[in-house]
């Protein structure tokens, strides 16, 4: 047989594949339809490995559910607009659509290159106007319901870029992307009220089947918090009665030493006019300037009193009033009660400013005897007296006037009803989130669909005129003033006010591009549809989907966005379902062989097209596979991808050697169905890693042996979602073949067969052991049923008695209930 040759096969293969239209997906009413989604990619220019990881893994997924009978649409598109296109162009000199364009042209080459079963005819791209035209008008559609909005808000402004970043893509003060720094400032914006949907958003969480740091990543970032709102008040201070304090822990109300204001709120007091000192106005401007991350994590705490003092509507006691910036203006009501004992961040606020601490809960288990709070401090063991100290969990009130004894859930019911009584308090949910902002003051993305008139205001344009389609600029760069580039294209700019019909402007801000990345799974559906963003009928073909495959990264922004638009779009009646991916798994990085981010600055990049040259696709497949779990991050090894290289040689020179045997060999027949079962089972579960360690194990066992055609096939089918070229190579080369061997099912196993070694199962009668039998490893449930049963010692205990249940641990014991 001839040597392998990856390049010259793998070329020819995918050209068959695209002629006969292999991967074109129909939309089918049998019920077993299945979207594989991937996250699709930014038309960055080239093709890296992480690329390679996110799309061509997923894809031997695809190829085993194809197999297993299910009609599996995998789509991919473009992520278009943004940035990154945008100041690429820029240091160029060419236009981003230009750029953007030919980058599309290069990835779809090497995208097509990696064997991946995508249905390139359901492609969608962001920058294409009829993909945006349905971005508009579904911002139109909110605006209409009060979702989308105009207001006066804070943002992180990026002076590099001169435009606005969501909170989200600002770590440490900074640029996420490039590490320079992001300042806060006041700008008019428009904005989605993704708060609406705060509880949908952090209750639905629960039902889906995506990783337990995603669910946490996502419900942080609501940070629901469930409380009480209280009022303490104000004494000698003329400009409010009450200061609104939040606090979920009102059972540690009588251990409250201080009032601590943010600085938000301390500033709408001096808008007000209150005459606070210079050290408190300079404190309250220089802590506005934080961002919001770097006052949360602030290892030293920093604060100032405010000279007025509140009063605890518990007892009547006067505390101090502080400005501190670790107290957040959004979140709550801007005002904390102050209780060192019992929460870390006052504690550690008290110790460094010297004030009051006020202990008023203890554990349970100490809370007995004795009952004296001090004698506890003072006589009780070690561990005991810190907990005295500073103690954040529930416990048992003490020093709390009529609510001692109290455990600390049922004393917040009873403390905040009291008040209530008195108009001080009431129960309150606040959350951490913020509305969505989306308008950008940059040229490459979205026009926002809104025409300003002198008279009338903002007006949405008419559905009719969709799309507004993006003007060609020749200056394109971002203006200093922070005006959008937008500006500049006078005659687009100017139009008439759908109200009145006098002279009005567009709107020249562009639209965050993770809304177009909101709604993009939906577009896949039915990606050709110029009357609706998609037929709903194709739309309950395919949506929502099962399984969803993309990077740790998106934990918050995008899946939240994605889950608002759903959610926002099936209230409106567009959609028939409220959560858009029903399951979720995220992929690991691809480091440089040193350990660290690919990066050209540490010259540790790996170029997925250098190594498809040198070895083929269905050995980087199979590497980035084998590398190790799918969900974790790993170092690339070069050793590693030759090691995949000598198995494909193996592989095909095994087939390669095909003689037809005889007769049926029955211990390949054992080896072959204990493989097919656990290649599958490693497959469906995403462990690609230990997949292609089976299939190693396999040929090992197979290679020496004398096999039938139909077992030499076995063995393909089970290589082919991993290998796609090189199975077909031998599928229709050496076994001859006419159908491509993509349309064949994964091989079925015989349990029988599944046995290799004999294990003791002991027998139990009402969970008394009575027997034990020997017999083979892997036995179904209903075949051990049937050997229990039989067995005389069993019987004996059986007579006259009806079997209430029957419990197998699989290799281990059964029990009878009777």
């Amino acid at each position: 047989m001839k040597k392998y040759n990856p390049k010259e096969i793998e070329s020819k293969w995918q050209k068959y594949w695209e002629s006969k239209e292999l991967s074109l997906v129909k939309d089918k009413a049998n019920g077993k339809n299945y979207m594989l989604l991937t996250e699709f990619p930014y038309p960055s220019g080239n093709l890296h490995t992480g690329h390679w990881y996110a799309f061509a893994l997923p894809d031997i997924l695809a190829r085993y559910l194809r197999m297993k009978g299910n009609n599996v649409l995998y789509p991919i598109g473009f992520d278009a607009f943004g940035l990154p296109a945008e100041n690429a162009a820029i240091q160029r000199g060419i236009n981003p659509r230009d750029w953007t364009e030919q980058n599309i042209k290069h990835m779809t080459k090497q995208l097509k290159s990696m064997g991946a079963s995508f249905d390139w005819s359901r492609e969608v791209r962001t920058i294409d106007p009829e993909y945006y035209k349905w971005t508009q008008w579904m911002f139109l559609k909110f605006y209409e319901k009060g979702l989308a909005y105009r207001a006066v808000a804070m943002v992180n402004w990026w002076p590099r870029d001169k435009t606005v970043l969501a909170n989200e893509q600002v770590v440490d003060n900074c640029c996420d992307r490039c590490n320079t720094k992001v300042i806060r400032k006041e700008l008019t914006q428009w904005m989605f009220r993704i708060t609406k949907y705060a509880d949908q958003l952090y209750d639905d969480i629960d039902n889906l089947d995506w990783p337990e740091t995603t669910k946490f990543a996502q419900k942080n970032w609501i940070g629901r918090s469930e409380g009480s709102v209280v009022k303490f008040k104000v004494d000698g201070f003329k400009f409010l009665d009450f200061i609104e304090t939040f606090t979920v822990r009102v059972d540690t109300i009588f251990g409250v030493s201080a009032v601590v204001v943010s600085p938000e709120l301390a500033q709408t007091w001096v808008d007000a006019g209150w005459r606070a000192s210079n050290e408190v106005k300079d404190y309250i401007k220089t802590s506005l300037l934080k961002k919001e991350l770097e006052r949360k994590e602030e290892k030293e705490k920093t604060g100032m009193p405010a000279d007025f003092n509140a009063i605890n509507p518990t007892n009547n006691e006067k505390v101090p009033v502080w400005v501190a910036d670790y107290v957040l203006g959004h979140y709550g009501t801007g005002a904390v009660m102050f209780v060192p004992a019992h929460d870390a961040r006052d504690y550690e606020f008290a110790k460094q400013f010297k004030l009051p601490i006020k202990k008023v809960i203890v554990p349970e288990a100490i809370a007995v005897i004795p009952r004296n709070l001090e004698d506890i401090a003072a006589g009780a063991r070690s561990d005991l007296r810190v907990q005295a100290e500073l103690w954040e969990e529930d416990g048992e009130l003490v020093n709390s006037g009529a609510f001692n004894g109290l455990r600390s859930k049922e004393a917040r019911k009873k403390i905040t009803k009291e008040l209530e009584k008195q108009g001080l308090a009431d129960f309150q949910k606040n959350y951490r989130l913020h509305d969505w902002i989306l308008s950008r003051q940059r040229y490459w993305g979205v026009p926002i669909p809104m025409i300003n008139c002198k008279e009338c205001g903002y007006q949405p344009v008419s559905e009719k005129d969709l799309p507004i389609k993006l003007p060609k600029l020749d200056d394109y760069k971002p203006s200093d003033s922070g005006e959008s580039p937008l500006a500049k294209a006078k005659s687009w700019v100017k139009e008439k006010c759908p109200k009145c019909g006098n002279d009005a402007e567009r709107e020249t801000d562009t639209m965050d591009t993770f809304v177009d990345s909101s709604w993009y799974f939906i577009r896949y559906t039915d990606p050709k549809n110029k009357k609706e963003f998609a037929d709903k009928d194709k739309m309950s073909t395919w949506l929502p989907v099962p399984m969803y495959i993309g990077g740790a990264e998106h934990d918050k922004m995008h899946l939240l966005y994605s889950r608002f638009f759903t959610k926002a779009l099936h209230d409106l009646g567009y959609l028939n379902f409220s959560e858009p991916f029903i399951g979720r798994r995220n992929h690991g990085i691809i480091l440089g062989s040193d350990g660290h981010k690919m990066s050209k600055s540490r010259d540790n990049v790996v170029d997925p097209d250098e190594e498809v040259s040198q070895y083929g696709s269905d050995t980087l497949r199979m590497y980035l596979a084998f590398m190790g779990p799918y969900e974790q991050t790993g170092p690339w090894d070069s050793g590693g991808i030759n090691g995949i290289s000598r198995f494909l040689n193996r592989v095909w020179n095994f087939i390669g050697d095909f003689e037809e045997p005889q007769k049926t060999n029955e211990e390949a027949e054992r080896i072959i169905n204990k493989y097919i079962k656990e290649i599958g089972e490693d497959i469906g579960n995403m462990k690609f890693n230990t997949g292609v360690s089976g299939l190693m194990k396999l040929l090992n066992e197979l290679e020496d042996k004398s096999l039938t055609k139909k077992q030499y096939e076995a063995f393909l089918k089970l290589l082919t979602p991993f290998a796609p070229h090189i199975v077909e190579e031998l599928w229709m080369d050496v076994f001859g073949n006419k159908s491509s061997i993509h349309l064949e099912n994964w091989p079925s196993y015989n349990e029988a067969f599944l046995a290799d070694e004999m294990v003791n199962v002991a027998i139990q009668v009402n969970g008394k052991l009575r027997d034990v039998v020997q017999v083979k490893k892997g036995l179904s449930e209903e075949g051990i049923r049937e050997i229990v049963l039989s067995r005389e010692k069993v019987k004996s205990y059986l007579e006259n008695k009806k079997i209430k249940k029957f419990i197998y641990v699989k290799g281990r014991l059964t029990n009878i209930v009777v």
